[in-house]
């Protein structure tokens, strides 16, 4: 009888569940040793999303946690270590508290939800109530971290307060785990009450973090690397492993082995090199590690279809708002060659700023490169030189996100200029070649570049298809169709004009040698070969315009068929 496979764990971020309900689980517990034996008084690790930051800060809490499950542990990297488990595991009382659930439109509303946060942690510590070790003082300060009319004071204290009472009650000191540190400054940012937010968060941790007698140690994980100046003042005892740091490098992400070991114990070797082109290529440290995310969530599609093809995952866990803000801003001749550089899998050059504040990271384009690199829209290629990085787009599904926005914003550009649009609609329906042309080469001179070089045996002409149904896709009166089946094969584009009275085909080539009229002769060649006006004329359509379209970098040559006889 075939062996019953694990499941897969796609968004779970609960180690205990991961562990007891029988799902696949890459063992990240070297990290518990590494922490014990190199960590700081509070660490900070800095990852971009979905790199396995939640679940290796649940994994900490049960593994430290004296209410904790040992056995979850057994067999496990670090079970090995039995002097340092003996010492540590189950010997603390942990406070694990999420902010990433701080997601509001006011600053009114977001306290709220940090209050209710806050009741949320106090509440898994019930027994204080009735602890024989506390007095009725402290009973009495425990209760108010219960109220949900809870003041700024008490909030800013709560966490210090609950490791004063949880110290007291255990007789041993607390371990501290911050999830997500920075998720309600993003999204104070976003809504117009980053400062108060600031001034928060900025209170909530220096209490717990900085004069807080009862703290063993605290872990912290976040996406962005925040000002010191801004959040962490004065916090003396403070460590940050971003991902450029070589310490804890293989502990987020995926490494090719263990990608490896997945796709082999799941039968999926055949897909290594797809899951590599996808969704390896980040770079933390001196380890190349993939998303997560990304490859268990293929492999569950691959599980219900051997045949399944890589897909976007990122882009449904994050609105991209990094690179479309980037891409809005490359507005100088230098920065659309470096994003074109990028997107044929080239590299750039740029000085990397590690610690931005929110009012920072987009007021100009040399920070959002910061922003880029460390959200993981833009990895290293070998190691820096003091903050000066070669950077390149990671992996296909991240260029993919990149060639999204560079069309979206194209598309808007056409549409905030219906008279050029005008023109070259109206161009391609009178038969006027050389006005298309001009007009068509003006858009390939505003917009950037996707040069295909970075796929694989991809075709040239696909940035141009693309473009061409950007400008056309905005012409509301026109239905336009992108590899329509007609005569015996697919038409690149295929145009019905105002009321179908007439039909416009278009073929694209790309001329590698340059030579822009011997390409629109062969993109002809094929719509009169294979027959690409054949189901229109049995349709009734008599009025259809062939162009062949060559192209060739930025420079286009458009020809229009003879009429026949």
């Amino acid at each position: 009888m075939r062996e019953e496979r694990r499941r897969l764990p796609v968004g779970l971020e609960n180690f205990h569940q991961v562990m007891k309900d029988n799902y696949y689980y890459v063992d990240k517990t070297g990290l518990i040793s590494e922490l014990l034996r190199n960590g700081g008084m509070v660490n900070l690790f800095i990852r971009p999303r979905r790199f396995g930051k939640t679940l290796n800060m649940s994994m900490l809490e049960h593994f430290f946690s004296i209410e904790g499950d040992q056995s979850i542990f057994d067999g496990l990297e670090i079970s090995k270590d039995t002097k340092l488990c003996e010492e540590h595991m189950g010997k603390y009382p942990v406070i694990f508290v999420s902010l990433k659930g701080i997601n509001a439109g006011s600053y009114d509303t977001a306290f709220r939800l940090a209050v209710e946060t806050i009741k949320g942690v106090a509440k898994k510590a019930k027994f204080l109530e009735t602890s024989d070790k506390l007095d009725d003082h402290e009973k009495s300060d425990y209760q108010t971290l219960l109220d949900k009319d809870m003041d700024e004071a008490t909030l800013f204290l709560s966490l210090k307060t609950l490791s004063e009472l949880l110290e007291k009650h255990y007789e041993t000191k607390v371990i501290v785990l911050i999830d997500e540190y920075d998720v309600p400054l993003a999204k104070a940012f976003e809504n117009g009450y980053y400062d108060q937010m600031v001034f928060l968060i900025r209170n909530l941790l220096e209490q717990v973090l900085k004069t807080n007698n009862s703290l063993k140690f605290a872990v912290m994980t976040g996406c962005m690397r925040i000002s010191k100046e801004s959040i962490f003042t004065g916090l003396n005892n403070f460590t940050t492993f971003t991902i450029t740091d070589v310490d804890f490098d293989e502990y987020f992400g995926f490494t090719h082995q263990e990608v490896h070991d997945l796709l082999t114990y799941y039968e999926c070797t055949d897909k290594y090199e797809s899951i590599k082109e996808w969704y390896d290529g980040y770079r933390f440290g001196n380890v190349n590690v993939y998303c997560p995310w990304d490859v268990v969530s293929y492999l569950r599609s691959l599980r219900a279809d051997k045949e399944a093809i890589p897909q976007n995952y990122w882009v449904n866990t994050s609105g991209n708002a990094e690179v479309k803000k980037f891409i809005r801003q490359s507005k100088s001749a230098t920065v659309k060659r470096e994003i074109e550089r990028l997107m044929a899998g080239e590299i750039v050059t740029k000085t990397i700023r590690p610690e931005l504040t929110y009012q920072d990271m987009y007021h100009s384009i040399e920070n959002i490169w910061s922003v880029l690199f460390t959200a993981g829209y833009l990895t290293q290629a070998g190691t820096g030189d003091g903050q000066m990085y070669k950077l390149r787009i990671p992996n296909l599904e991240i260029r993919e996100i990149f060639k999204t926005q560079i069309m979206e914003y194209f598309k808007e550009s056409v549409e905030k200029d219906g008279d050029t649009l005008s023109r070259f609609c109206d161009a391609l329906k009178n038969g006027e070649e050389e006005n298309a042309e001009d007009i068509f080469e003006s858009y390939l001179k505003k917009t950037i570049s996707i040069r295909d070089t970075f796929v694989k045996k991809a075709l040239k002409e696909n940035f141009y298809h693309g473009i061409l149904l950007g400008i056309l896709g905005v012409k509301e009166e026109w239905s336009v169709f992108s590899n329509q089946e007609t005569g015996e094969g697919y038409s690149d584009i295929l145009i019905e004009t105002e009321n179908s009275e007439m039909a416009i085909l278009m073929e694209v080539k790309y001329a590698h040698d340059g030579n822009l009229a011997q390409a629109c002769e062969r993109a002809l060649r094929q719509v009169e070969e294979r027959k690409y006006d054949e189901n229109l004329r049995e349709s009734g359509v008599n009025k259809i315009l062939k162009y062949g379209i060559g192209c060739y970098q930025k420079r286009c040559k458009v020809k229009l068929a003879e009429e026949q006889a």
